[in-house]
């Protein structure tokens, strides 16, 4: 049963795709590298590189093609999941199987506006439920959700992702929107979806099945651009807005007060047993970090065309500060390479947080995707290899300073669509050759992480 017709995304894509530009390449997601047919090897490739354990997520569309139980279960999905899971585990990969990562099905999105809409928290508990049942006698590691800023930001801010959707006055082609108030509902019912399957998991499954429960969280690292009070302040709003904004409402049952100050009534508000929930909410946290950013005191009136963008009154730049650049430039324009950033935003997390356990559950850099390199050249990936090489540096001292880590998944195991960008960039310590039947090919660095894991 095909699930294009009935994905948010694929509607995206064909909205966007030609018209808008959205993606860089008019490419689309409908078979990608066909991960659907080709499980088996992409299994072996993993238990030849001697890992362990395999983060996917699955489609709620594949599940439950109108988005609710009542609207019929896919059973042809729910086999393909259960082959899939039954592979890793016959060879000694553990799944970690995330539930939500931005592929909503269409009918809740044209029904209610999704994620706009309370309506999406029985939903979502429902489907992950359904999950649960189907899958949890097996699975011992479940992420309800994949980076909520990330969804909300260029979902509802940028208009980039799907649903597309900005304020009209950013004049950047979008659907409808409000970038100064639905980033935060967004956020909010993503928040309360998350909690609501969390309860039903530890009310009713995780005694018998012995399983765990997180979320994943993006987060940059954020750096005064100057020494000066107001750029420090700046800096630590910049965290608020992106990884507080999350973690506050998980760990206090609120959301930071610099958001409630600066963005004031448009920002939700959780009643007191929605605040009990959320209150950890989770048995472990994944971690998604690629990136540092400058941050500078920017002063902006917050009733004149609202945004999130300019809530937190931080200045967000990659760009010189004395003359130097806050790291190499990866091929995406937001990705500059600063390894210390992971062992600074892990000790951030241990020191404000309570100090969780935590899976790195991403981290990797993208390359050019290339047409006129050779394929000796186009595995050549060294600038990988040192990237992970002084991430992993940094992670190790992290780990010896007493942060929980646990985990680490690259981000990613092959080349792949890359959302907005299509396939115009690499993330894949494995290469997928896209003109030749989808061949896939180790990298350097595919080999490195094979010979560091022997170590």
């Amino acid at each position: 049963m095909s699930i294009k017709n009935y994905l948010m995304y694929s509607s995206f894509e064909k909205i966007f795709g030609c018209v808008a530009e959205k993606i860089k390449d008019r490419s689309n997601g409908d078979v990608t590298i066909d991960a659907y047919h080709r499980y088996k090897e992409d299994v072996g490739i993993m238990k030849g590189m001697s890992l362990d354990a395999y983060r996917f997520s699955i489609s709620w569309s594949r599940i439950l093609p109108n988005g609710k139980l009542g609207g019929g279960v896919n059973k042809e999905g729910i086999a393909y999941y259960n082959n899939l899971i039954n592979e890793l585990l016959a060879n000694g990969l553990q799944p970690f199987i995330t539930l939500f990562h931005w592929d909503l099905p269409q009918a809740l999105e044209d029904e209610y506006g999704g994620f706009l809409s309370p309506l999406i928290v029985d939903d979502f508990r429902d489907y992950a439920e359904l999950c649960f049942k189907e899958f949890g006698d097996r699975v011992k590691h479940w992420i309800t959700l994949n980076e909520p800023w990330s969804y909300s930001n260029g979902g509802y801010v940028t208009g980039n992702f799907a649903p597309g959707r900005c304020s009209e006055w950013q004049k950047l082609n979008c659907t409808g929107g409000d970038s100064g108030t639905e980033p935060y509902l967004a956020s909010h019912y993503q928040l309360l979806a998350h909690a609501a399957a969390v309860q039903v998991y530890k009310k009713k499954y995780q005694t018998s099945q012995k399983g765990k429960i997180g979320i994943t969280i993006i987060s940059h690292w954020f750096i005064p651009f100057s020494n000066t009070i107001n750029d420090q302040n700046a800096a630590e709003r910049a965290l608020d807005f992106m990884y507080g904004w999350y973690m506050d409402p998980l760990t206090y049952g609120d959301y930071p007060h610099s958001m409630r100050s600066l963005v004031g009534k448009r920002l939700p508000k959780f009643s007191k047993e929605q605040s009990e929930t959320l209150k950890g909410s989770y048995d472990f946290l994944g971690l998604n970090y690629y990136t540092a950013n400058y941050a500078a005191h920017s002063p902006h009136d917050n009733s004149i065309n609202p945004s999130y963008s300019t809530d937190a009154h931080a200045k967000l730049t990659t760009a010189e500060r004395h003359g130097i650049l806050i790291g190499a430039k990866s091929a995406s324009d937001w990705l500059y390479v600063y390894p210390k950033g992971i062992r600074e935003i892990l000790l951030y997390t241990k020191n404000k947080y309570k100090d969780p356990i935590i899976y790195i559950t991403e981290n990797g850099i993208d390359e050019v995707n290339n047409d006129e390199l050779s394929l000796e050249e186009a595995l050549a990936d060294n600038v990988r290899i040192d990237f992970y090489y002084h991430h992993l540096s940094f992670l190790k001292s992290a780990i010896e300073d007493g942060v929980k880590v646990k985990g680490f998944f690259a981000w990613s195991l092959l080349d792949n669509f890359e959302w907005s960008s299509g396939y115009t960039v690499r993330f894949g310590i494995n290469f997928v050759d896209y003109k030749d039947g989808l061949r896939r090919h180790p990298k350097l660095s595919a080999l490195w992480f094979k010979n560091f894991l022997k170590k």
